[in-house]
């Protein structure tokens, strides 16, 4: 078979824009995450960050073809009379993801109400190798859905390592920006924070439905894709009204 087939091309096409949008939540986290650096060395951090990551997601990618039944087997159960679950790999690293995604928001919105005037001095920044591997490392948890979902629509090696190589340069070319404008706009911080921390719920939901988990003979359901980007159009709205609200009493000193 021929590769490059209008019907690969198209499926390359929309691989990349697949990798681009459930990117966007992955972009926010480097962007926040990357700011704990040095100033000098954020640029550094966040490509070395999302190249490392590309390679690593090539790395997955050629796991889950070759092994993917032994991330959807079940490695242990839970039978309570309040907790029930089967958990694989698969629900495990996605849960994990979840509490560590809304354990840093909670973290970093509990620094910003303990805010300190006086700059960081060198010592407390963050060590850029921890940076770069926190970075990576939930880079490979977001990949989950992306890289399953382009192996629900091809199964041609190359194509999917060619949409995640271009989702990657385009999250390099995007995360710049994205930090200079949360660093300028200060204030956004706090809204994508509040992303950050749904983002979490919408994974450890995502890890529970994995799991088939039930609690208290309730099943629960993963966030849909549909529900998630409402509630972060509301947060925006909201965040946008307030602000300008908030001018229009400094400017008329009410």
């Amino acid at each position: 078979m021929e590769l490059f087939t209008v019907e690969n091309l198209i499926t390359l096409l929309m691989l990349i824009l697949l990798q681009a949008v459930l990117g966007l939540d992955n972009l926010l986290y480097i962007s926040l995450e990357s700011k704990k650096a040095k100033e000098t060395h954020q640029k550094k951090v966040r490509r070395i960050g999302i190249g490392g990551a590309i390679i690593l997601r090539l790395i997955l990618l050629f796991a889950l073809i070759e092994i993917i039944g032994y991330f959807k087997n079940t490695l242990f159960n839970i039978n309570s009379s309040i907790l029930q679950a089967n958990f694989n790999l698969h629900s495990i690293i996605v849960l994990i993801g979840g509490v560590f995604i809304m354990y840093t928001a909670v973290t970093e919105i509990l620094h910003m109400l303990n805010f300190d005037e006086n700059p960081k001095k060198n010592n407390d920044y963050k060590s850029t190798t921890k940076i770069i591997i926190s970075i990576i490392a939930m880079n490979l948890i977001f990949s989950f859905d992306s890289i399953l979902a382009a192996m629900a629509l091809t199964d041609v090696f190359l194509i999917m390592s060619i949409a995640i190589i271009i989702g990657g340069l385009i999250m390099i070319f995007l995360a710049d920006g994205v930090s200079e404008f949360l660093k300028k706009n200060r204030m956004f911080e706090v809204l994508g924070l509040f992303i950050l921390f749904i983002v979490g719920i919408m994974l450890i939901s995502e890890g529970a439905h994995l799991a088939h988990m039930k609690i208290f003979g309730s099943k629960i359901l993963p966030m849909s894709k549909t529900t998630f980007y409402f509630v972060i159009f509301v947060l925006i709205l909201i965040d946008i009204i307030q602000n300008r609200y908030q001018k229009l009493i400094n400017k008329n000193n009410i």
